[in-house]
């Protein structure tokens, strides 16, 4: 729903939190007033400032959330998003605004957990090819086992180690890369450490749980390609920075490697233009892995708790910029 009024103290961007729901109920019996709303790069200068003039706090969706939309909002007291990637916010204007920007972790993790294995079984069992029978062929293609195999996980946190746990029951063979390892949990969890290209080498499957930022971005590459098997498949449910697509796109046509299984994109929408569409060996969900009930009523009743607490007086959690406390006390 969107609605431009004026006058709130809560801002809603997130795109599956509506009026009347339960999160919009739990900050209202509060006392706060809210308004839910997208597209604030699209909204007028005059309607923009309105609306953002009185708000204490935002909970943000996947909307870009721009440093000078943060000044037009004076009382702003924290943004919480509703996910664990916050590349989307102006996390430096608000940490210069002495504002906390906070994720919700933990909510999506076991969503987006299964939902790689979604993407794993669907490329490694050919699971798109099934449209063959709807135009009248009948071809059993021959597909490979998960146990065995290799998963390589770059990216070792909250989700990297929930699909290693899940990989663990399938009887896979796991490595991690991860600039900050926790070895104590890879030790008591069977997980081999490795550095990026020993991860990239080995992995039968390779899976990408990293944030996106400047040490991240185009991390798979043509010349990360090449390191890998001629077989291997590659899973993104992070953020599509981090794989240079058109190298992706060529590694997969020439067999440089398998298949890939994207669920996240450099552009969002995907254009229905765009190579990864029309490519065969690569399967395409549209940014969907964290997006079950469960997880989002999660993630709602987390920013919420979370919006509550600050505007109450309390610290903020899962904070991401905790530098804001500097600007704050200047």
């Amino acid at each position: 729903m969107t609605n431009h009024a004026s006058g709130a103290d809560v801002l809603i961007t997130t795109a599956f939190l509506h009026e009347g729901d339960a999160v919009d109920t739990m900050l209202r019996d509060a006392g706060l007033r809210t308004v839910h709303t997208t597209g604030l790069t699209e909204m007028g200068d005059g309607p923009r400032k309105a609306l953002l003039a009185g708000v204490r706090a935002i909970i943000a969706g996947t909307d870009r959330l721009e440093g000078r939309f943060l000044q037009e909002a004076p009382d702003l007291r924290i943004v919480v998003r509703t996910g664990v990637g916050y590349d989307n916010v102006d996390v430096e204007a608000a940490t210069s605004r002495g504002v906390p920007v906070c994720v919700t972790a933990g909510s999506n993790r076991q969503a987006v957990a299964e939902h790689v294995f979604a993407l794993m079984l669907s490329a490694a069992r050919n699971i798109p090819d099934g449209r063959d029978l709807a135009e009248g062929c009948w071809r059993q293609r021959t597909g490979r086992e998960l146990r065995g195999a290799t998963l390589g996980i770059l990216g070792l946190g909250s989700i990297g180690k929930a699909v290693a746990h899940i990989a663990r029951a399938f009887g896979m063979r796991v490595m991690a890369y991860d600039p900050h390892f926790d070895a104590e949990y890879a030790a008591a969890h069977h997980i081999e450490r490795g550095d990026l290209e020993d991860v990239l080498r080995e992995a039968d499957f390779l899976t990408l749980h990293l944030f996106l930022d400047d040490s991240t971005r185009d991390l798979l590459d043509a010349a990360a390609f090449a390191t890998m098997k001629s077989d291997a498949v590659v899973i993104n449910t992070s953020r599509g920075g981090v794989i240079d697509e058109d190298a992706l796109v060529a590694a997969v046509r020439s067999g440089r490697i398998g298949a890939a299984a994207l669920d996240v994109f450099r552009v969002e929408p995907l254009p229905v233009d765009s190579p990864l569409l029309h490519t065969p060996g690569i399967i395409t969900t549209g940014h969907i892995a964290g997006a079950t009930r469960e997880a989002r009523a999660a993630s709602g009743r987390n920013a919420a708790d979370n919006v509550l607490t600050v505007l109450g007086g309390g610290r903020p959690a899962h904070v991401v910029n905790p530098a804001y406390e500097k600007s704050v006390h200047a």
